[in-house]
């Protein structure tokens, strides 16, 4: 995951119980490495148990991945329309200011 991909998604989770003063204990893992094992798996086609060793065991990974998906922020991840990049933007702008000047 990008840095980008990751600025637009780190808002819509969910802030730990420990982060927000609420108590708890810390979580092992970081939310990123959860979300890139999510990514790995459906983007491979694994099962569950074949997690590589580079991601956090696969029964944490499900954990918060069936948290997640409960709580809808799976859905919402999934269904939000990706951000155009700059050079989208700038070629969106161009194509109005040639269709202005067609215009006049």
């Amino acid at each position: 995951m990008s840095d980008a991909e990751w600025a637009r998604v780190r808002d819509l989770l969910p802030v730990p119980a420990w982060l927000a003063g609420r108590g708890g204990r810390l979580e092992g893992c970081c939310h990123r490495q959860m979300i890139d094992a999510v990514r790995f798996l459906v983007d491979n086609g694994i099962k569950w148990r074949a997690m590589p060793s580079d991601f956090p065991s696969w029964p944490r990974v499900y954990a918060f991945f069936a948290r997640w998906r409960d709580t809808g922020l799976v859905a919402e991840l999934h269904y939000r329309p990706p951000r155009p990049s700059e050079g989208q933007r700038a070629a969106a702008r161009s194509r109005v200011r040639r269709s202005w000047t067609r215009i006049r």
